[in-house]
């Protein structure tokens, strides 16, 4: 254990988030998507929900501010009347690191998955709240961010 470093991030999660560059994509899956045939690296947090270990990679990852909207969830299958309160949730926790009001877009469900299977990695989590995926896009640290 590091100081400073949340418990839920694993040498092997800290690598990785280490290991991307600038605009490098990183996915935070659902416990209901298919990770490991959709990953290139496969990070296992099993257990965990999104918004905690959201909580604590946003301590750490800078998002891109050289795009529009720098994190994107699942767009909700048309017809399909389930609510998402977690993306709420989501915004709360992301806010706070992004200059703009909606940082979200939300990309059709396939389209998803073909973009998951060109992520730096995808990150399986316990979560079971339904489209719970996020995508995040890294950014870049400058100097006053040190």
């Amino acid at each position: 254990m590091l100081k400073g470093i949340s418990k839920l991030i694993s040498p092997e999660l800290l690598k990785i988030l280490m290991e991307m560059g600038h605009s490098d994509e990183i996915i935070l899956a659902d416990g209901n998507f298919p990770a490991a045939s959709h990953a290139r690296r496969l990070v296992r947090c099993d257990g965990h929900s999104i918004p905690e270990l959201l909580e604590a990679i946003m301590k750490l990852f800078p998002l891109d501010a050289y795009v529009e909207r720098p994190a994107a969830l699942m767009q909700v299958v048309p017809g399909d009347t389930v609510e998402t309160p977690i993306w709420k949730r989501y915004h709360e926790i992301i806010a706070p690191h992004v200059n703009v009001d909606n940082p979200f877009e939300e990309v059709e469900r396939f389209a998803f998955y073909e973009r998951a299977k060109q992520a730096y990695a995808i990150i399986a989590t316990g979560e079971s709240a339904l489209y719970a995926n996020l995508i995040l896009k890294k950014g870049v640290i400058t100097d006053d961010q040190n």
